[in-house]
């Protein structure tokens, strides 16, 4: 089983990531999937963390994701007083919203430290704004994770994001996926 723990902030769309990612994993990539939130004080701006985890069999564990194989951070801010690498699984992946580098990779936090996980980056904002016209980074990043992994086909992701998200909504997200999809294509890594 494969598992995704998305870090971001109130309205910022963690919680529709992972309904997505799990949603084109399950109804047009032929995995099972389920995505679920934790939220803490619900409020817009507050940490929030949604799950996702991918299986060849059903999957019945429906617990908060303790070591999972991929984080996906959507706001770099959230590295200053949440630690975000926590659990990370041996040999996990890790994907910043960041137009530069914000970890430390000399760090020496034993099994959380970064410099031991694969470690990616992505402006996501910016081509949020470019595409979207807002900093709303969401799909961008289910498109980035989707095209580093190579866990699902950008077909896939635009088909569920079609699907979740309003009509008039839908074409200019499954853009900014697919460009963050053919960016991080040629970082593919894997767990």
């Amino acid at each position: 089983m494969l598992q995704i723990r998305w870090h971001g902030r109130g309205g910022q769309g963690a919680v529709t990531a992972a309904r997505i990612f799990a949603r084109a994993a399950a109804l047009y990539a032929g995995r099972y999937a389920q995505s679920f939130p934790s939220f803490g004080t619900e409020r817009r701006g507050a940490p929030v963390t949604a799950f996702t985890r991918l299986d060849d069999r059903p999957i019945r564990d429906r617990s908060q994701i303790a070591n999972p194989n991929y984080i996906v951070v959507l706001d770099a801010t959230l590295l200053e007083n949440t630690d975000v690498f926590a659990g990370l699984a041996s040999g996990g992946i890790v994907l910043i919203n960041s137009v530069r580098k914000v970890v430390d990779n000399g760090d020496d936090r034993n099994d959380r430290d970064p410099s031991r996980s694969g470690l990616h980056y992505l402006d996501a904002t910016h081509l949020a704004r470019e595409i979207l016209g807002v900093p709303i980074v969401n799909t961008a990043m289910v498109g980035a994770l989707a095209g580093l992994s190579g866990l699902l086909p950008v077909e896939a992701v635009a088909r569920a994001i079609a699907d979740v998200l309003p009509e008039r909504l839908a074409a200019r997200n499954s853009d900014v996926a697919r460009q963050a999809f053919d960016l991080m294509a040629g970082h593919l890594s894997s767990v």
